[in-house]
């Protein structure tokens, strides 16, 4: 992989060299900028965790690892060629083209061997033969997944377990041994390369034991946490002054992520509030004259973090419409909005202001629906992890709207989907909501 790595650093520079100057015959000190970004790839790489196993590992995790390493050492180099007064001696184009040749090939040749190897996998070779401590519901679960992903090529030779009545018998056809002596056997005779634990948090004891009696192995060894049976929103495994943390739940906005969707909104909204000018013109003057008041309806709704926001809508209701009643749940059959405004909704031509808050950073376009305090206190006791919806900022639209769960529906469902969009935020996903948020027009069945 190292050799790999390098050949495309080295490919990278020269590809951009000549397409940049039209000759491939690199000038000297383009060659030193080559060599040099070879061997800082070869310690940042390994710095970042390149070289170990990432058997099993997304594609998109291996991605984004790679991106971070190449721009790291992007950013050395240029930081070394200021330092030593030689940036004016490259040219800028060569060196943006270098980065987008060289991530190009880093990706491709790791794509190419990944393959080459998922197929060796499937074929029987670079397998690794695991045995998985704990035939519970937890080992039971992971040997479900393990054999789900045949590709990362693990073989599951037999489970350990203390109960008697499990010995000698298989679960999905996997033998069950009993106790420790029985996992000395295997690993002398089995040719056995890992040794996953997969027992409940509270046999602690025995995690220890097992230890204690593999102390003298070399084999790897997995612990695989009992965590299956809470609901994980974007859990991952961190580092934090030294200790392994294990992130049960935790906001995707943070970092770069917070970053790119800040960007993300930004812009769109200013292109969408641009092109949809004409239609909120024309909507002000239809709320006018539809009733007095004022244009916009601003109501306080909850957003990131359960903090309160103003939101705006064009007002569809005469002014004094909530004295009486306050705050109501919007149900079918509902007539306290104008003639103008019940034609707003349906259109969900009111929603267009809200593009506004998102420029302030009050929204986001794509998130869970903000809902009012009121209705916040209501829900969090009665509809499980209610709350966790508010780990992003609200948004005007969002992957239960466009799955049909929006206005009077269950509730239940449309948090299900707000917290799946959570779990699997991307750029990508953002996008894809918003392109099915037009081909489904913004008129609604379960808009009024």
């Amino acid at each position: 992989m190292r050799l790999i790595d390098i050949l495309a650093v080295a490919l990278g520079g020269m590809v951009a060299f000549g397409l940049r100057f039209g000759e491939w015959s690199l000038y000297p000190n383009y060659q030193i900028a080559v060599l040099l970004a070879a061997l800082l790839a070869a310690a940042v790489f390994s710095r970042f965790g390149m070289y170990h196993s990432w058997r099993g590992k997304s594609r998109l995790f291996q991605l984004r690892m790679l991106t971070i390493s190449w721009l790291t050492v992007l950013l050395i180099l240029i930081v070394i060629a200021f330092m030593t007064k030689t940036s004016a001696t490259f040219s800028r184009q060569w060196l943006a083209m270098w980065g987008i040749t060289t991530w190009s090939l880093l990706f491709l040749f790791r794509l190419a061997l990944a393959q080459i190897l998922r197929v060796m996998r499937k074929q029987g070779w670079n397998h690794r033969r695991i045995v998985i401590v704990g035939a519970g519901n937890l080992g039971r679960d992971v040997a479900m997944r393990i054999r789900e992903a045949a590709w990362t090529g693990l073989d599951i030779v037999a489970f350990i377990d203390d109960d008697e009545k499990l010995c000698g018998t298989q679960i999905d056809g996997i033998k069950v041994k009993c106790g420790i002596p029985e996992l000395r056997a295997l690993i002398e005779t089995e040719d056995i390369d890992e040794v996953w634990l997969a027992l409940p948090f509270p046999a602690e004891r025995r995690i220890k034991e097992i230890l204690h009696d593999l102390r003298h192995s070399t084999l790897t060894i997995r612990f695989v946490p009992d965590i299956f049976g809470f609901r994980l929103i974007n859990h991952s495994v961190a580092e934090i002054a030294g200790l392994p943390i294990l992130n049960l739940t935790e906001s995707p906005m943070r970092g770069m992520n917070r970053f790119i969707k800040a960007l993300e909104d930004k812009v769109l909204a200013l292109i969408i509030l641009i092109l949809a000018s004409p239609v909120m013109i024309w909507c002000a003057i239809g709320v006018k004259r539809s009733s007095p008041g004022p244009i916009f309806y601003r109501q306080e709704r909850v957003s990131w973090n359960g903090t309160p926001f103003k939101m705006l809508k064009f007002r569809s209701m005469p002014v004094e419409v909530e004295d009486e009643t306050g705050a109501v749940w919007a149900k079918p059959g509902e007539n306290r909005a104008t003639e103008f405004g019940a034609m707003l909704r349906r259109t969900s031509l009111d929603e267009l202001p809200q593009f506004i808050n998102v420029l302030k950073g009050d929204m986001s376009i794509v998130g869970p629906r903000p809902e009012r305090p009121v209705f916040v206190e209501k829900f969090k006791d009665e509809i499980p992890l209610y709350m966790q919806k508010h780990l992003v900022k609200a948004g005007i639209t969002g992957w239960a709207q466009v799955n049909g769960w929006r206005g009077d529906t269950d509730l239940n469902k449309r948090i299900e989907y707000d917290l799946y969009y959570i779990e699997h935020w991307s750029l990508w996903f953002d996008l894809k909501i918003i392109v099915l948020t037009i081909a489904k027009g913004f008129v609604d069945k379960n808009a009024y």
